[in-house]
């Protein structure tokens, strides 16, 4: 697909200008900051059952609700901020999404108290190096892979919710443990090899 200024870009960006400058700008980059890490990890489940753009559109109003995705402060939740969050407008109105970002909250809790990150448990996931593919239209990008699957299982078993192998497989896509830019984008690094997107 081209976008209006002429270059390749992954054919679900040209949807709106909010979804191109996902893509151009966060889509496939390697991310090691733990708070983005555990934005896109709670974003990555609100997502479940519906598309990435409506995600985009509300992730203000998700930050807001969800107290700017401090784990720390969602970790102290009660039944009540989870209720006044679920009243909170413009929001994905989802109870167990909601309960679902408290409880991997503590559970992000409970790997740094364990000496870990999120960032050490993700990259593991692909030896702490991006797999790069090289897939040339949408159809032979996969939903799940066999390392996402991997990872959903270790995940789950710290007590993580809302990690099933394709919820892990987008985390991975929209962290760059994996980049699916297809070959002809613009944005795949063998077509930049020396550019910084951000």
């Amino acid at each position: 697909m081209i976008d209006l200024t002429g270059r390749r870009v992954c054919p679900w960006a040209g949807k709106d200008e909010q979804s191109l400058r996902y893509h151009d700008n966060e889509w496939g980059i390697p991310l090691h900051d733990e708070g983005r890490l555990f934005e896109l990890l709670l974003l990555e489940g609100m997502q479940a059952g519906l598309s990435w753009s409506v995600v985009l559109a509300k992730r203000p109003a998700i930050r807001a609700a969800l107290a700017g995705f401090d784990p720390d402060r969602l970790a102290a939740w009660t039944d009540a901020d989870l209720q006044q969050a679920l009243a909170s407008p413009g929001i994905i109105r989802n109870a167990r999404k909601i309960q679902a970002a408290v409880i991997n909250a503590r559970a992000w809790q409970a790997l740094i108290r364990q000496g870990s990150s999120l960032d050490q448990l993700l990259w593991s996931a692909v030896g702490h190096v991006p797999v790069i593919n090289r897939w040339t239209s949408p159809e032979q990008v996969p939903a799940r892979t066999v390392l996402s699957e991997t990872l959903s299982r270790d995940l789950k078993s710290r007590g993580f919710s809302f990690v099933g192998p394709t919820i892990c497989y987008a985390l991975m896509q929209a962290a760059g443990l994996v980049c699916d830019h297809l070959a002809w984008c613009d944005c795949h690094p063998d077509n930049a090899p020396n550019q910084q997107r951000a």
